[in-house]
């Protein structure tokens, strides 16, 4: 019989994941899995289990947020056998779901991840690190891992938004020096993002028939810092069209690996998360490491 692996983030959301349980678990049994559950017990939980148990299994199936999916993944870059993955998307702003054309409602994507396709997918290096979508620093890349989760459930997506207004008057460049396929870049950026997604933050992402998750490739956008209130305006206006912009300062290109060397310390998020604040950051794509079941 085959194996499956649940890992579920029971906080996630809105906790609604618990109600939701044991019809979950029905369902992946009648799929003909032997189901194994691990609710996460806190931060990198997650990871530990996939690293230690994940090569085990034949499916991995993770419920929670970004951040769980993240975890997940990390531990399993760890693993020489490693399984399938399905995701069942719990969280605020559930950002690489959209990707993934999953279905709506817990039972039907209960269904997915126990009899969806797996396909191959690009997971990105970040040091000696990993993130499943994005790597980003500067303007809101904090927002997400510095609002509280009380306030993530009470206002959903809302809290990130309402976090990010009242950073607009704190704006700080990073001088960086950007080395790419394509080339060299030196200047100042407010926000910098590498990421293999079509949605970041729940608004911002890249037109989906430029984003390809499995062809070795990453989608870097880079945003100058504005001089002005009217070239402030014009990034503002490029991103929430979601579209690069030179004239403007929102650069964007496809690469394989870059490497951007900061002047300071640069605090990044992988995720959503904490990802430190090195100088130096070689980021690079892990072309095909994870299969991550899709919906139709």
């Amino acid at each position: 019989m085959k194996k499956l692996l649940f890992i579920y983030n029971p906080h996630a959301g809105k906790g609604q994941i618990r109600a939701k349980l044991a019809d979950v678990l029905d369902t992946f049994t009648k799929a003909g899995w032997l189901v194994t559950v691990r609710p996460t017990q806190g931060k990198s939980d997650a990871t530990y289990t996939a690293a230690w148990l994940g090569g085990e299994y034949d499916r991995l199936v993770c419920c929670g947020g970004d951040g769980t999916l993240h975890e997940v993944v990390t531990g399993l870059m760890e693993v020489e056998r490693r399984p399938e993955v399905g995701y069942i998307p719990a969280g605020t702003t559930n950002d690489f779901s959209r990707n993934l054309k999953l279905p709506k409602g817990y039972d039907a994507l209960a269904a997915t991840a126990a009899e969806g396709i797996p396909r191959p997918v690009d997971i990105g290096r970040f040091n000696d690190r990993y993130f499943v979508y994005v790597a980003a620093f500067g303007a809101f890349t904090d927002v997400a891992y510095d609002t509280p989760q009380q306030v993530k459930n009470m206002f959903g997506h809302l809290a990130y938004v309402l976090e990010g207004i009242s950073r607009l008057g704190n704006l700080k460049g990073y001088q960086a020096k950007v080395e790419y396929d394509g080339g060299v870049l030196e200047d100042e950026f407010i926000f910098g993002m590498v990421s293999n997604t079509v949605s970041v933050g729940g608004m911002l992402g890249l037109p989906a028939d430029t984003v390809s998750l499995d062809d070795g490739l990453l989608e870097a956008v880079l945003v100058r810092t504005p001089r002005n209130p009217m070239e402030l305006q014009g990034v503002i206006t490029a991103l929430m069209k979601q579209t690069t912009d030179e004239a403007a300062g929102v650069l964007g290109f496809h690469t394989s690996r870059l490497k951007i060397t900061c002047a300071d310390e640069t605090p990044w998020t992988l995720d959503g998360e904490y990802g430190g604040a090195p100088k130096v950051a070689e980021i690079a794509a892990c072309r095909h490491a994870i299969n991550i079941v899709y919906g139709a």
